[in-house]
């Protein structure tokens, strides 16, 4: 033989030997967690393939022929059952079949020829050629047909409709004057300069760095008010900026200690026009800081309102009682209503019994002097605490954007649930009752007129998290003063505002009452809008699970498996359970928002599961989990993802729903973009948000352009001419739809992703749209600090 054929010979009997070994390591791993996923009552493809890949090894070893003919039967089975499981999904498709399709491409590669067996094997190569090519086009009529795929088709067209907009003051179309563009929160814009046609010919018009020095990112909204932007970053330091160019007009640093804070967020700011003044202050800004202080700003000036309580500021923290720092973080805008500043903030969740008020409170816009508090523990007393008294402890905490409606004199306030979330057995009364709930209190006295439950015993972190936003619609009587109240579970539900009672009935269905804790009171049942759809994606099933491979699909449907899932609100216990949608919603702090022209509905859902589990208080002790602040640091608390719920006989560990490679154990799409007709309560359209380019396993970026739906949180913002804005998805980049037809118009990448809410406005004469690149730590996006304006070039 010569040199050269000895050569190739040897190579080739090393690289047989590796593809043996290689396919012996992989059978193994499927097929002992084959049998814990059998003996978890799954499936049994993973082991009856383990065991054939076995096979494959043992014969590749041996170099017989009959080993590439069980590798291609135990393919074709595999594409079988991959369909019969998972239909034409492209995404599901490839996680089952990507990996063994490349295993059988490297068999080929090998060229076993008359030296593994016989001279047939070359033919047995050729057919099993042959039958990887077949797998082509079912992937590729796979990934035409799949919604995870971006081949989408338009829905019927979408009438006009008489909704009416309400909240918006004569003559101010071309400013942005609160967090929601109005005080109903509508995020609507009535300017259409930039419309379908031309939308692609957006380019940036200015940047501007707001830098924070501790690196957190941005979810500003910001205002504009006549000439001037307004926005602020987490850390609260509020600039002014010349609408038309970006340049900087003033900046206010109110010098937070920012320093040990679990959060940092500041997610807008609030605007008032003094009626009849004149000179200093005439014009104000708010903003309540992450150390708890609410301040007054000249508008034109950035200088403090020296006559706003104590030199422009007033302490958040008077009548709290013993507050910790970082436990009270007012992380939303205020909302400026009849001349009064509303407030409310978070209190930090999970660490301990009798956590500081969740009372909402509002101020004189220009004294500064307390207007009134709405102490849930105090419901008749609409002042401050008598002395040596401190507002209510313990009762649930507002941390979302809140509306008004000024014609009713109503604030619109979203409560979130008690603290602790995973144990609710020591919760008082008044605790069950406004947890989870919307309550409506009126503006002058800040005294309760209606209260709407959205869920019962909250024990999954289901917080109120999303703005309520505030239309008129048709009814059977006449106009109907409606609002729209999204929730983390992915249900909106339609009240009207007058009394808070649901225009579409709700029913209370039966839910899981099985696995929690002794003496818990698991509700038996929860609200469910019978209008509206649900945005929550349905129920998890095993064949639902997901992987970039079969390996840590296989992980993902053992974990499955063995945790409790009965559907939303599987109580957690202390044997593992499955929440789904997580704590990011559905709907978070992004909301909804509702073009009142054409009666459409735009959500931006996340859908990544929880994998939740309670641990006994020896258990939490053993690992020092400590309440933050209390002896454990913050990196500790994050590094153990410990809920340490001090004071109960139970933490709780809640993290992602993740497999070993760090991606989500459920089937892409993780968010969507969805469209829904308020008129008929059906879904126009819904399309996965986002592609893969910015995710991948470990969060390494595959920079692949298929749109899969990454994890995604923030608002749209949705204009005249029939377009939506938005960022939301961790892929770093702004999109522009067709509201009607889900179209995609223009996309543009950011330097971070856009976890805010987009506005829009005109100055001279241009229409520009504005969002802030800030990413966020939850969303495991990198962080950013630039705020980008767009606008259609100057001819």
């Amino acid at each position: 033989m010569p040199h050269s054929q000895e050569s190739r010979g040897i190579a080739g009997i090393i690289l047989t030997s590796l593809m043996a070994s290689l396919l012996a390591v992989i059978g193994i791993a499927m097929a002992l967690g084959g049998v814990m996923l059998l003996g978890e009552g799954g499936s049994a493809y993973y082991l009856a393939m383990g065991l054939a890949l076995l096979a494959c090894a043992t014969g590749l070893f041996l170099r017989r022929r009959w080993s590439l003919w069980l590798y291609g039967a135990a393919l074709a089975a595999t594409m079988i059952w991959a369909l019969w499981e998972s239909g034409f999904d492209f995404w599901a498709l490839l996680a089952r079949l990507g990996m063994f399709v490349g295993l059988g491409a490297a068999l080929l590669l090998l060229r076993v020829r008359r030296r593994a067996g016989s001279p047939c094997a070359h033919v047995g190569v050729q057919r099993l050629a042959g039958g990887l090519l077949a797998a082509v086009p079912v992937l590729a009529l796979a990934a035409s047909t799949s919604g995870a795929m971006p081949f989408g088709r338009d829905p019927s067209p979408v009438l006009t409709s008489n909704l009416a907009i309400v909240g918006a003051a004569p003559g101010s179309e071309d400013d942005w004057q609160a967090y929601g563009g109005t005080s109903a929160g509508t995020r609507f814009s009535e300017l259409a300069t930039i419309t379908p046609e031309n939308v692609s010919r957006l380019k940036v018009a200015w940047t501007y760095e707001l830098a924070d020095p501790h690196g957190d990112g941005l979810e500003v909204t910001p205002l504009k008010i006549g000439g001037s932007i307004y926005a602020c970053n987490a850390s609260n330091v509020v600039v002014s900026l010349d609408a038309s160019t970006g340049r900087q007009r003033w900046l206010f640093d109110p010098r937070i200690d920012g320093t040990n804070l679990l959060a940092r967020i500041c997610r807008g700011v609030g605007y008032y026009k003094v009626p009849g003044a004149t000179g200093p202050c005439a014009e104000r800004i708010y903003t309540n800081t992450v150390d708890a202080r609410l301040f007054a700003i000249d508008a034109r000036t950035g200088r403090r309102c020296t006559g706003f309580g104590n030199n422009g500021e007033v302490s958040l923290l008077d009548n709290m009682g013993e507050v910790l720092k970082g436990y009270l973080i007012p992380t939303s805008a205020p909302t400026v209503a009849r001349g009064m500043v509303v407030v409310n903030g978070s209190i930090l969740d999970n660490q301990y019994v009798g956590e500081p008020s969740g009372v909402v409170r509002a101020f004189d816009g220009v004294t500064g002097k307390l207007a009134w508090a709405y102490d849930a523990g105090a419901p008749n007393r609409v002042g401050q605490p008598e002395a040596g008294q401190v507002y209510t402890r313990a009762t649930p905490n507002s941390w979302a954007p809140m509306t008004y409606d000024d014609a009713l004199g109503l604030v619109y306030v979203p409560i979130g649930s008690p603290t602790p979330d995973y144990y609710g057995v020591l919760r008082s009364p008044i605790a069950d009752e406004i947890g989870n709930s919307l309550l409506a209190l009126d503006v002058e006295s800040g005294r309760r007129r209606w209260i709407f439950q959205a869920i019962h015993h909250d024990l999954w972190d289901y917080d109120l998290a999303s703005s309520p936003v505030l239309f008129d619609m048709p009814g059977a009587h006449g106009m109907v003063r409606a609002l729209a109240l999204p929730t983390k579970r992915g249900e909106t539900f339609l009240l009207d505002r007058t009394n808070g009672r649901p225009i579409d009935p709700v029913v209370e269905k039966p839910v899981s009452t099985r696995g929690g804790v002794p003496g818990e009171r698991i509700s038996p049942t929860q609200p469910f809008p019978q209008g509206m759809p649900s945005l929550a994606d349905g129920h998890l099933t095993e064949a639902r699970l997901w992987g970039l491979t079969p390996l840590d699909q296989l992980w993902c449907r053992i974990r499955f498996r063995g945790a409790r899932y009965e559907g939303q609100m599987t109580p957690p216990g202390l044997t593992p359970s499955i929440m789904y949608p997580g704590y990011l919603g559905g709907m978070d702090w992004g909301g909804v928002a509702v073009d009142h022209r054409h009666a459409i509905m735009i959500a931006a859902t996340n859908q990544v599961a929880n994998y939740v589990k309670l641990i006994t208080r020896k258990e939490a002790d053993a690992v020092g989990a400590r309440p933050f602040g209390m002896g454990a640091t913050a990196d500790l608390k994050k590094a153990q993802g410990i809920a340490v719920q001090h004071g109960t006989p139970f933490a709780a560990i809640t993290t992602p729903f993740f497999s070993p490679l760090m991606v989500p154990c459920q089937q892409p799409p993780w968010s969507k973009l969805t469209a829904v007709d308020l008129r008929t309560r059906r879904v126009l359209w819904s399309r996965p948000l986002g592609t893969g380019q910015d995710n991948g396993p470990f969060g390494i970026a595959s920079r692949l352009p298929a749109t899969i739906g990454v994890p995604a949180v923030g608002a749209s913002l949705l204009t005249a001419s029939g377009i939506t804005f938005v960022g939301a998805s961790t892929d770093r980049t702004f999109r522009a739809f067709e509201t009607r037809s889900g179209k995609l118009l223009w996309q543009v990448p950011l330097p971070a992703s856009a976890n805010s809410g987009p506005m829009t406005y005109k100055a001279d004469g241009r229409q520009f749209i504005v969002v802030a690149a800030g990413g966020h730590h939850i969303l495991r996006a990198p962080t950013g600090q630039k705020l980008i304006a767009y606008a259609l070039p100057q001819s």
